[in-house]
């Protein structure tokens, strides 16, 4: 059966940890599925690694549409969550909503993830009472880095760390079925996660949340741009990678691949006839 946001309460519920890692392609899909991850994030951090930018405020809801529809191919059993890129949502209300709706349909998304907190509430409640799942974002806000002075740690005083409560409660009421904490203090995160009865997934906040979710790329070790403290790497497939690279050139360069066992074969007499 396919993960749902049932799967995400009952887990809460059971006191069962959810694993979540991000995709943005079929093949990767298919693999975390066969893997038996419980969700899958289609992260607007696919700007930063898949294409190339230096930050997510560039990527487009057609970015993202096209990412996640080839990551709901791949996914058979997983829940699917595709981010709303940056000003898809923050506009209108009426924009959350239509450009939510694009997610789901064009996307096959089955639930979309908003950042933000009161401040995205009317937008929360509209797309929730829409029919659609929304896992809403709390701490640090990658949409809203420059607003932020960068990518910190939040909720470390007492007035952030009261917002950060306040937001969590505050989206849970709004119709969130879940909500990514990223960035904040290990014994906060786990606060919030005693407070709310929707199941929280933490990004760098430590192991009290309900579940995790970390880039596929960090913890396998292919994006070297920047490392985050808390990615851990679980292979070193980056540099698997640039072996398996390196090896092919030096035997196309030598002429050793393709060898007759992949290659395809003529009659001599068929060629004997060519002119």
């Amino acid at each position: 059966m396919k993960n749902t946001v049932r799967t995400f309460q009952a887990a809460k519920e059971e006191g069962r940890k959810i694993s979540m890692l991000t995709a943005y392609d079929y093949s990767t899909a298919k693999l975390m599925d066969e893997a038996g991850i419980d969700a899958i994030l289609v992260g607007d951090s696919l700007g930063n690694t898949m294409l190339g930018y230096e930050d997510t405020i560039s990527v487009t809801m057609e970015d993202m549409i096209h990412h996640g529809a080839a990551v709901a191919r791949g996914a058979k059993k997983t829940m699917v969550v595709v981010d709303m890129p940056f000003m898809s949502y923050q506009t209108s209300v009426y924009d959350a909503l239509v450009n939510a709706g694009r997610l789901m349909k064009e996307g096959r998304a089955g639930a979309v993830k908003l950042e933000g907190g009161k401040s995205v509430c009317p937008q929360i409640k509209a797309i929730t009472e829409a029919g659609i799942p929304v896992m809403a974002h709390l701490g640090l806000t990658p949409q809203s880095v420059n607003a932020l002075g960068g990518n910190r740690v939040q909720g470390k005083s007492i007035e952030a760390a009261q917002n950060i409560v306040e937001d969590a409660i505050a989206v849970q009421e709004a119709g969130a079925f879940a909500a990514v904490l990223e960035c904040i203090p290990a014994k906060l995160a786990t606060l919030v996660t005693e407070k709310l009865s929707i199941p929280t997934i933490g990004i760098g906040a430590g192991n009290g949340c309900d579940g995790q979710v970390l880039v596929y790329q960090d913890m396998l070790g292919m994006f070297s741009d920047y490392i985050p403290k808390f990615a851990k790497k679980f292979a070193d497939v980056g540099n698997v990678m640039k072996e398996a690279f390196k090896s092919y050139i030096k035997e196309v360069s030598e002429g050793t691949y393709p060898s007759e066992g992949h290659t395809f074969q003529i009659d001599d007499e068929v060629l004997g006839k060519l002119y």
